[in-house]
């Protein structure tokens, strides 16, 4: 990867969401915004939550396109979203909704780090304690190595 696939603005300390949908719907914007995605990978999102969950355990969920979505990744690239107030999540209370999108399988290695982050609790408490943007930018930066 030659570019780093997480900047500070595409963490949101305080999502707004309150429904899954909605949850996707915000981390994909952050994704659109960040140049990494087109309008086409919401509906390839939703599309795959239909058909398996991404919801990852630990307060976590990684919602990302279908493999028939390629064409609407432009650049691998990651958006973070936190919520103080829990997202249902088919019944799972998820505090973390991690957009993702990864240019052929450069998702995998993204994933990877993701879920050796999330396998810690201490970390996982620490990302839930962090002040703001700039506090869970440092614990997250190792996905960018």
């Amino acid at each position: 990867m030659t570019d780093s696939v997480l900047q500070k603005s595409q963490i949101k300390a305080e999502g707004t969401a309150t429904t899954k949908l909605e949850a996707m719907r915000e981390a994909s914007e952050i994704l659109l915004e960040a140049g990494s995605v087109t309008a086409d990978y919401l509906p390839a999102m939703i599309e795959r939550e239909k058909s398996v969950s991404t919801y990852m355990g630990n307060f976590l969920a990684i919602p990302h396109g279908t493999n028939e979505a390629k064409d609407a990744i432009l650049k691998s690239a990651l958006s973070f979203v936190r919520y103080t107030t829990p997202i249902d999540w088919d019944g799972n209370p998820v505090h973390f909704v991690v957009g993702i999108a990864g240019i052929e399988n450069e998702h995998l290695d993204i994933l990877s780090k993701i879920a050796i982050i999330f396998s810690d609790d201490d970390q996982v408490q620490a990302l839930r304690d962090a002040a703001g943007v700039d506090e869970i930018f440092t614990q997250l930066e190792e996905v960018n190595e």
